[in-house]
């Protein structure tokens, strides 16, 4: 996150507060002053101030050993889906799809070179990885991810995978260059994506785009299954039909909530844009 701005508007206050955020990692949800000025880089006396504000707004916590981040972070990024208007229009879809396939259904979208998932219906499973809306996977190796990179440009899908993942995992599949290549002009080509155990062992899923009324993929949507439960047979041959269907009535219902003319209300008078 640049902590320097490239015009006089830029606030320097807001990005660094950002970061601190950001600077707290899966797996060590509580961070001592000095690993969190660690982390970002800023001075300690910063730190200090930015969590102790962030502490005063409900954002941060503090805690034995150090500062924590609350759930109400999570407002952040609720904020946008809700802005969106996607979880409102595919929450029954994906229900209906996890009646259907008794498996976990989520849907993701791009930043960086990682997924960020940003509406998601569970089933109780035991799973390798646990997963809630905000969590973030480095998007090669997840179904979710090849359908969004496919979707760029390929030099555009070069450029953000030579961008750093900020998950913290470390996924099975690594591949080079030729091999990623190869894999996303499969997805192009058919529409819709796999994965087998190549983010982590025992996770197989099956995903396909979802667009909005001009054509643009805006977000992807999978199925997700244990490798030990459900076998790659039943995955294409049962799940993915059901997919491709529920991906299309999202993106038709997507497109159709982008045509309708909103209200809006200004200065106690109703408009229409």
């Amino acid at each position: 996150m640049p902590r320097e701005g490239t015009g006089p508007d830029f606030i320097e206050a807001l990005a660094r507060g950002l970061e601190v955020i950001t600077a707290f990692r899966p797996r060590q949800p509580v961070m001592s002053l000095a690993e969190v000025a660690g982390a970002t880089g800023l001075a300690r006396p910063t730190v200090r101030r930015i969590l102790l504000t962030l502490t005063e707004l409900g954002y941060v916590q503090q805690q034995a050993g150090g500062f924590a981040l609350t759930p109400r972070v999570l407002d952040l990024g609720v904020a946008y889906v809700r802005s969106m208007g996607l979880w409102d229009v595919a929450r029954p879809h994906l229900e209906r799809l996890v009646r259907r396939t008794n498996e976990s259904c989520s849907i993701a979208q791009l930043d960086g070179s990682d997924i960020v998932y940003v509406a998601r219906v569970s089933v109780p499973k035991i799973v390798t990885l646990a997963v809630q809306i905000g969590t973030r996977f480095p998007a090669l190796p997840t179904s979710l991810g090849k359908v969004l990179l496919a979707a760029l440009p390929p030099d555009e899908a070069a450029r953000v995978l030579s961008e750093p993942s900020r998950s913290g995992l470390e996924p099975v599949w690594r591949p080079d260059r030729p091999d990623w290549e190869a894999e996303l002009r499969e997805v192009r080509a058919r529409g819709w994506a796999m994965t087998d155990q190549q983010l982590a062992r025992g996770i197989r899923s099956v995903a396909a785009p979802l667009r909005d009324g001009s054509g643009r993929v805006v977000a992807s949507v999978n199925v997700n299954a244990h490798a030990a439960e459900t076998s790659t047979d039943v995955l294409l041959d049962d799940y993915l039909p059901l997919l491709l269907q529920t991906a299309g009535e999202i993106s038709l219902d997507f497109a159709r909530l982008e045509s309708v003319p909103h209200t809006v209300q200004s200065a106690g008078a109703v408009t229409q844009p």
